[in-house]
């Protein structure tokens, strides 16, 4: 028996000494690879609070707001956990949103690590849906009428679309059965993230991080500790400086006022719109007069993502040595804070036209420019070697 522990134990040592101490590292790695560890520690974080808030939360449509305001009022510290919780995914999006333009721009989905890269945008699908669900938890108005007006939009999916929002519901309208699946849910779902990440490291292990340059390092790299872990720690500090900024000078400025009123079905809000890590794509959805076509472009604009490795034609991975790719990444990068703009404006020109605009260069980009511009880019490579 003390022969097999001590196998086990030795087992585990062995694996975390490869993969967080011996690891080897490209010896170029910038503080820009650090967002995947701190990516790691935001989920960590949301297990946690959102553990104790679920001591004291009550899923019912007659108790959910008062629970969350004993949670505010009552609990010891229960203002902290509940602010905690809240913007600590709002940072959980800041970080990813980072550590997915910092892929895309040092091409980090290129092969080989294809797989990596799609096993990424599966946890950013799961990570929308779970914060969608938290947000609804509440029960304030803008919950209420968020779930309604994105639970609707399956409507759209022919033939199966009615069926698909009767199960969400859980009846014939966003009521109590709503509230308890979405809660049911947004307990679970965070650990099937935890799981999936397991598996992302496991993939980034195999082939390896990427490097600014782009270029294999397999014969130039150095062990993580002591040398990259003082980077992460740097960032963490960061991270943890900004994240207690906002915590306890201005907890409620990337909320929406109108949760602070209970959910009323009587009385719909002048202006419904989600939280802001959903807006560039909420902006993609109403720049599609069809209610079918807005969705599908909504969910377009998500699953283009996956299949970025295969859409890619350039044999140059990093942006570092691709000048006229770079320029086009940093219009995607302002496209992207236009559409998150667009998305909290009222639906009227000229904001509808600037949405559909900034739609658009967003699929051409991805569905146009990155193929055309690697085909470019190789023409002119082979023409100059």
């Amino acid at each position: 028996m003390s022969s097999h522990f001590r196998w086990n134990k030795d087992y585990a040592l062995a694996i975390v000494n490869n993969h967080l101490i011996d690891y080897p590292s490209p010896i170029n790695l910038s503080y820009a690879w650090s967002f995947g560890a701190l990516a790691g520690i935001c989920l960590v974080i949301q297990i946690i609070t959102g553990i104790f808030l679920a001591m004291h939360y009550t899923p019912h449509i007659d108790l959910a707001f008062s629970s969350v305001e004993h949670i505010m009022r009552d609990v010891n510290n229960g203002w902290l956990l509940r602010y905690m919780h809240a913007n600590g995914a709002s940072m959980f999006f800041i970080v990813v949103y980072s550590h997915i333009f910092r892929s895309v721009y040092y091409g980090s989905y290129i092969t080989p690590r294809e797989h990596l890269w799609c096993s990424g945008v599966i946890i950013f699908l799961l990570m929308m849906a779970t914060a969608f669900m938290g947000y609804v938890l509440p029960w304030g108005q803008m919950s209420f009428w968020g779930a309604t007006v994105i639970t609707n939009l399956f409507s759209a999916i022919p033939l199966i679309g009615p069926s698909i929002v009767d199960w969400l519901w859980g009846g014939f309208c966003v009521d109590n059965a709503t509230l308890n699946r979405f809660f049911s849910l947004h307990f679970v779902m965070p650990f099937v993230i935890a799981g999936l990440i397991i598996v992302h490291i496991a993939l980034l292990h195999k082939d390896g991080s990427n490097n600014p340059l782009g270029i294999e390092s397999n014969s130039d790299k150095i062990s993580f500790y002591p040398y990259f872990y003082v980077k992460d720690l740097f960032s963490l500090l960061v991270f943890v400086s900004l994240f207690s900024i906002i915590l306890f000078y201005s907890p409620n400025a990337l909320g929406h006022p109108d949760n602070y009123i209970p959910a009323d079905p009587m009385s719909t809000p002048a202006h419904i719109v989600p939280e802001w890590y959903f807006l560039p794509f909420y902006a993609v959805l109403r720049s599609i007069p069809d209610k079918l076509g807005g969705v599908a472009a909504m969910g377009g604009a998500i699953v283009i993502l996956l299949f970025l490795p295969f859409i890619n034609t350039s044999a140059v991975r990093s942006s570092t040595f691709r000048p006229l790719y770079r320029k086009f990444f940093w219009f995607l990068f302002a496209d992207f804070l236009l559409l998150g703009w667009i998305g909290q404006e009222v639906v009227e020109q000229p904001f509808v036209l600037i949405g559909q605009l900034g739609t658009a260069f967003y699929f051409i980009y991805f569905l146009i420019l990155i193929p055309a511009v690697g085909i470019l880019e190789n023409l002119l490579i082979r023409k100059k070697f």
